[in-house]
């Protein structure tokens, strides 16, 4: 499976729209230089979400693009929901990371949610890990890497 980083997002603060940078560096067991979720402490140190899931919240009539659903990396060309947890994708030339979690418990409503009737990150967004550092940028490619293959 190989695909594209179609938008890079980060934000200084939590629970809030990202916006959109044209580089960012991935530390080890850490995520995101400069983002609010990156952390030494669990699991989702990095966010992801395919521009086809955005895609599919625009014909539902929402005014949506990268970043508004918080997630880090936006992605084209591959279809995240299908990855299992442990698989490897490699972003650009060295970053390295590993899929933790697929979707997450949405614990509260968000915007997007009451506009659509139905929010994509909660089951199309997944998580991963920093397995090793370095900086993208986007139009990178990015490759997935199931483990055991």
């Amino acid at each position: 499976m190989n695909g594209r980083v179609v938008a890079i997002n980060i934000s200084r603060y939590k629970g809030v729209r990202k916006g959109t940078v044209e580089t960012a560096i991935l530390r080890e067991s850490y995520g995101i230089e400069g983002d609010a979720h990156a952390s030494s402490e669990g699991h989702r140190q990095v966010s992801l979400l395919s521009v086809e899931s955005i895609q599919r919240m625009r014909e539902l009539g929402v005014d949506v693009g990268p970043g508004d659903f918080a997630e880090n990396i936006t992605t084209d060309g591959i279809d995240l929901r299908r990855l299992p947890v442990s698989a490897r994708i490699g972003v650009g030339d060295t970053v390295e990371l590993e899929v933790t979690q697929i979707g997450k418990t949405c614990h509260s409503r968000c915007a997007i949610y009451f506009q659509a009737g139905c929010c994509v990150m909660p089951d199309e967004g997944i998580f991963a890990r920093v397995v090793r550092g370095g900086t993208i940028r986007i139009g990178d490619g990015i490759s997935v890497r199931l483990q055991g293959g």
